[in-house]
Protein backbone atom coordinates (compact mmCIF):
# COMPACT_ATOMS: atom_id res chain seq x y z
CA UNK A 1 0.00 0.00 0.00
CA UNK A 2 1.32 3.35 -0.64
CA UNK A 3 0.62 6.75 0.65
CA UNK A 4 -0.96 10.10 -0.65
CA UNK A 5 0.06 13.69 0.43
CA UNK A 6 -2.55 16.11 0.24
CA UNK A 7 -0.35 19.33 -0.70
CA UNK A 8 -1.04 23.07 -0.71
CA UNK A 9 1.19 24.72 -3.20
CA UNK A 10 0.12 28.35 -1.93
CA UNK A 11 -1.22 30.90 -3.89
CA UNK A 12 1.00 31.24 -7.25
CA UNK A 13 4.29 32.33 -6.23
CA UNK A 14 6.63 28.94 -6.70
CA UNK A 15 8.42 30.34 -3.48
CA UNK A 16 5.84 30.27 -0.87
CA UNK A 17 5.66 26.68 -1.33
CA UNK A 18 6.35 24.71 2.41
CA UNK A 19 9.90 22.54 2.29
CA UNK A 20 7.83 19.73 3.09
CA UNK A 21 5.16 20.42 0.35
CA UNK A 22 8.64 20.32 -1.67
CA UNK A 23 9.98 17.09 -0.74
CA UNK A 24 6.11 16.04 -1.48
CA UNK A 25 6.93 16.71 -4.86
CA UNK A 26 10.24 15.85 -5.72
CA UNK A 27 9.27 12.02 -3.73
CA UNK A 28 6.04 11.40 -5.34
CA UNK A 29 5.69 8.79 -8.01
CA UNK A 30 2.35 10.17 -9.38
CA UNK A 31 1.26 13.49 -8.94
CA UNK A 32 -2.22 14.96 -9.76
CA UNK A 33 -2.03 19.18 -9.62
CA UNK A 34 -4.59 22.00 -10.78
CA UNK A 35 -5.02 24.84 -12.38
CA UNK A 36 -3.99 26.96 -10.23
CA UNK A 37 -0.49 25.13 -9.09
CA UNK A 38 2.51 27.32 -10.53
CA UNK A 39 3.56 24.91 -13.10
CA UNK A 40 7.27 25.53 -12.24
CA UNK A 41 6.93 23.70 -8.92
CA UNK A 42 6.49 20.54 -11.61
CA UNK A 43 10.13 20.92 -12.43
CA UNK A 44 11.11 19.37 -8.95
CA UNK A 45 9.18 16.10 -9.70
CA UNK A 46 11.00 12.68 -10.27
CA UNK A 47 11.91 12.39 -14.45
CA UNK A 48 9.92 9.33 -14.26
CA UNK A 49 6.82 10.54 -12.52
CA UNK A 50 3.21 10.56 -14.18
CA UNK A 51 2.24 13.76 -13.75
CA UNK A 52 -1.75 14.14 -14.24
CA UNK A 53 -3.72 17.44 -14.33
CA UNK A 54 -6.94 17.76 -12.78
CA UNK A 55 -7.79 21.44 -13.01
CA UNK A 56 -11.28 23.11 -12.98
CA UNK A 57 -12.35 26.23 -14.78
CA UNK A 58 -15.79 27.86 -13.82
CA UNK A 59 -18.66 25.46 -15.00
CA UNK A 60 -16.49 23.08 -16.57
CA UNK A 61 -14.24 20.18 -14.32
CA UNK A 62 -11.46 18.37 -16.57
CA UNK A 63 -11.61 15.37 -13.94
CA UNK A 64 -15.20 15.33 -12.04
CA UNK A 65 -13.95 15.21 -8.19
CA UNK A 66 -15.10 11.29 -7.55
CA UNK A 67 -12.79 10.55 -10.36
CA UNK A 68 -9.94 12.22 -8.70
CA UNK A 69 -11.17 10.21 -5.76
CA UNK A 70 -10.16 7.51 -7.67
CA UNK A 71 -7.50 8.27 -8.99
CA UNK A 72 -5.62 8.77 -5.34
CA UNK A 73 -7.50 5.23 -4.39
CA UNK A 74 -6.19 3.16 -7.01
CA UNK A 75 -2.66 4.70 -7.41
CA UNK A 76 -2.21 4.32 -3.71
CA UNK A 77 -3.32 0.66 -3.90
CA UNK A 78 -0.63 0.06 -6.33
CA UNK A 79 1.75 0.93 -3.91
CA UNK A 80 2.81 4.44 -5.38
CA UNK A 81 3.66 7.55 -3.35
CA UNK A 82 0.85 10.02 -4.74
CA UNK A 83 0.96 13.78 -4.08
CA UNK A 84 -2.11 15.90 -4.53
CA UNK A 85 -1.25 18.99 -5.20
CA UNK A 86 -3.44 22.27 -4.79
CA UNK A 87 -3.44 25.79 -5.10
CA UNK A 88 -3.42 27.77 -1.71
CA UNK A 89 -4.30 25.19 1.31
CA UNK A 90 -6.09 21.90 0.68
CA UNK A 91 -8.58 22.34 3.79
CA UNK A 92 -9.18 26.45 2.36
CA UNK A 93 -11.97 25.64 -0.15
CA UNK A 94 -9.96 23.10 -1.76
CA UNK A 95 -11.97 19.86 -0.90
CA UNK A 96 -9.04 18.45 0.72
CA UNK A 97 -11.84 16.92 3.26
CA UNK A 98 -13.18 15.24 0.81
CA UNK A 99 -10.43 13.98 -0.77
CA UNK A 100 -8.74 12.43 2.74
CA UNK A 101 -13.21 10.64 3.58
CA UNK A 102 -12.19 8.95 0.39
CA UNK A 103 -8.91 7.88 1.64
CA UNK A 104 -10.09 7.22 5.06
CA UNK A 105 -12.65 4.88 3.72
CA UNK A 106 -10.21 3.08 2.09
CA UNK A 107 -8.08 2.49 4.85
CA UNK A 108 -5.30 4.30 2.66
CA UNK A 109 -2.43 5.88 4.56
CA UNK A 110 -2.25 9.95 4.23
CA UNK A 111 -0.57 12.91 5.38
CA UNK A 112 -1.62 16.85 4.67
CA UNK A 113 0.35 19.54 4.03
CA UNK A 114 -0.78 22.95 4.38
CA UNK A 115 0.02 25.78 2.34
CA UNK A 116 -0.47 29.57 1.99
CA UNK A 117 -3.71 30.23 1.13
CA UNK A 118 -4.44 33.66 -1.22
CA UNK A 119 -6.86 35.14 1.45
CA UNK A 120 -3.79 35.95 3.76
CA UNK A 121 -0.80 36.13 0.78
CA UNK A 122 -2.72 37.67 -2.28
CA UNK A 123 -3.73 40.66 0.26
CA UNK A 124 -0.61 40.87 1.44
CA UNK A 125 0.99 41.28 -2.04
CA UNK A 126 -1.23 44.00 -2.51
CA UNK A 127 0.03 45.66 0.81
CA UNK A 128 -3.43 45.12 2.24
CA UNK A 129 -3.08 43.26 5.94
CA UNK A 130 -6.06 41.25 6.70
CA UNK A 131 -5.67 42.48 10.57
CA UNK A 132 -4.38 45.30 11.92
CA UNK A 133 -4.24 46.76 15.73
CA UNK A 134 -6.48 49.99 14.35
CA UNK A 135 -8.80 48.95 11.99
CA UNK A 136 -8.80 44.86 11.88
CA UNK A 137 -9.44 42.66 14.94
CA UNK A 138 -11.44 40.03 12.92
CA UNK A 139 -11.69 38.20 9.48
CA UNK A 140 -13.24 35.52 7.35
CA UNK A 141 -12.41 33.55 4.75
CA UNK A 142 -15.94 32.86 2.45
CA UNK A 143 -16.77 31.30 -0.26
CA UNK A 144 -17.90 33.38 -3.12
CA UNK A 145 -20.53 30.61 -4.43
CA UNK A 146 -22.06 27.85 -2.78
CA UNK A 147 -22.71 24.21 -4.10
CA UNK A 148 -26.05 24.56 -6.35
CA UNK A 149 -25.63 28.19 -5.85
CA UNK A 150 -26.95 28.30 -2.44
CA UNK A 151 -26.32 31.84 -1.84
CA UNK A 152 -28.73 32.17 1.22
CA UNK A 153 -26.64 29.88 3.05
CA UNK A 154 -23.82 32.79 3.51
CA UNK A 155 -24.53 34.00 6.60
CA UNK A 156 -24.48 37.78 5.11
CA UNK A 157 -25.68 39.68 8.73
CA UNK A 158 -23.02 37.80 10.49
CA UNK A 159 -20.67 38.60 8.41
CA UNK A 160 -21.52 42.40 7.55
CA UNK A 161 -22.00 43.00 11.37
CA UNK A 162 -19.32 41.18 13.13
CA UNK A 163 -16.41 40.48 10.95
CA UNK A 164 -13.87 43.47 9.78
CA UNK A 165 -11.80 41.83 7.28
CA UNK A 166 -13.40 39.47 4.62
CA UNK A 167 -11.37 37.30 2.25
CA UNK A 168 -13.80 36.47 -0.37
CA UNK A 169 -12.63 33.39 -2.77
CA UNK A 170 -14.64 32.64 -6.02
CA UNK A 171 -16.63 35.46 -5.86
CA UNK A 172 -16.32 37.82 -8.81
CA UNK A 173 -19.30 36.70 -11.31
CA UNK A 174 -21.10 37.15 -7.93
CA UNK A 175 -19.92 40.23 -7.17
CA UNK A 176 -22.97 42.62 -7.18
CA UNK A 177 -25.27 39.63 -5.54
CA UNK A 178 -22.27 40.15 -2.62
CA UNK A 179 -21.71 43.88 -2.66
CA UNK A 180 -25.68 43.85 -2.45
CA UNK A 181 -25.93 41.35 0.16
CA UNK A 182 -23.25 43.25 2.63
CA UNK A 183 -25.03 46.54 2.40
CA UNK A 184 -28.57 45.28 2.75
CA UNK A 185 -27.14 43.56 6.14
CA UNK A 186 -25.43 46.76 7.72
CA UNK A 187 -22.22 47.40 5.44
CA UNK A 188 -21.99 51.20 4.17
CA UNK A 189 -21.55 51.73 0.30
CA UNK A 190 -18.49 53.23 1.23
CA UNK A 191 -16.71 50.36 2.79
CA UNK A 192 -13.32 49.91 0.99
CA UNK A 193 -13.51 46.85 -1.57
CA UNK A 194 -10.29 45.24 -3.69
CA UNK A 195 -10.16 42.69 -6.19
CA UNK A 196 -6.60 41.23 -6.81
CA UNK A 197 -6.13 39.15 -10.32
CA UNK A 198 -3.49 36.48 -10.44
CA UNK A 199 -2.38 37.28 -6.67
CA UNK A 200 1.04 36.88 -5.95
CA UNK A 201 2.07 35.77 -9.94
CA UNK A 202 4.48 38.40 -12.22
CA UNK A 203 0.94 39.13 -13.75
CA UNK A 204 -0.80 40.32 -10.36
CA UNK A 205 -3.30 43.82 -10.73
CA UNK A 206 -5.54 44.82 -8.57
CA UNK A 207 -8.11 47.18 -8.34
CA UNK A 208 -10.11 49.00 -5.71
CA UNK A 209 -13.18 50.83 -4.73
CA UNK A 210 -16.35 51.21 -2.36
CA UNK A 211 -19.05 48.16 -2.20
CA UNK A 212 -21.14 51.19 -4.27
CA UNK A 213 -18.79 51.66 -6.89
CA UNK A 214 -16.74 48.47 -7.44
CA UNK A 215 -18.76 47.01 -9.69
CA UNK A 216 -18.63 49.02 -12.56
CA UNK A 217 -14.42 49.54 -12.27
CA UNK A 218 -14.21 45.18 -12.07
CA UNK A 219 -16.17 45.69 -15.60
CA UNK A 220 -14.36 48.47 -16.46
CA UNK A 221 -11.10 47.02 -16.07
CA UNK A 222 -12.22 43.46 -16.98
CA UNK A 223 -11.48 41.56 -14.14
CA UNK A 224 -12.02 38.31 -14.29
CA UNK A 225 -11.31 34.45 -11.86
CA UNK A 226 -8.96 34.12 -10.79
CA UNK A 227 -9.21 36.82 -8.05
CA UNK A 228 -9.25 37.56 -4.45
CA UNK A 229 -12.23 39.59 -2.86
CA UNK A 230 -10.99 41.77 -0.08
CA UNK A 231 -13.58 43.90 1.87
CA UNK A 232 -12.34 46.24 4.50
CA UNK A 233 -10.84 49.17 6.13
CA UNK A 234 -7.65 47.90 5.57
CA UNK A 235 -8.04 48.01 1.72
CA UNK A 236 -7.06 51.40 2.07
CA UNK A 237 -3.50 50.80 2.64
CA UNK A 238 -3.36 49.42 -0.93
CA UNK A 239 -1.79 52.52 -2.27
CA UNK A 240 0.64 52.97 0.55
CA UNK A 241 1.66 49.38 0.90
CA UNK A 242 1.68 47.90 -2.38
CA UNK A 243 4.91 46.69 -2.66
CA UNK A 244 4.62 44.21 -5.35
CA UNK A 245 2.82 46.13 -8.28
CA UNK A 246 4.29 49.19 -7.32
CA UNK A 247 7.89 48.87 -7.16
CA UNK A 248 7.26 46.03 -10.64
CA UNK A 249 8.60 43.78 -8.82
CA UNK A 250 8.61 40.00 -10.06
CA UNK A 251 8.99 36.48 -8.06
CA UNK A 252 12.39 35.09 -8.58
CA UNK A 253 12.73 31.47 -7.47
CA UNK A 254 14.84 30.73 -5.05
CA UNK A 255 14.01 27.15 -4.68
CA UNK A 256 15.86 26.73 -8.13
CA UNK A 257 19.50 27.55 -6.38
CA UNK A 258 18.55 25.68 -3.12
CA UNK A 259 17.45 22.18 -4.29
Amino acid sequence: MGKVYLVGAGPGDPDLITLKGLKAIQQADVILYDRLVNKDLLEYAKSDADIIYCGKLPNYHTLKQETINNFLVKFAKKGKIVTRLKGGDPFVFGRGGEEAEALVQQGISFEIVPGITSGIAAAAYAGIPVTHREYSASFAFVAGHRKDSEHDAIKWDSLAKGVDTLAIYMGVRNLPYICQQLMKHGKTSATPIALIHWGTCADQRTVTGTLGTIVDIVKEEQIENPSMIIVGEVVNFHDRLNWFEKTGQHYYSFAQEAY
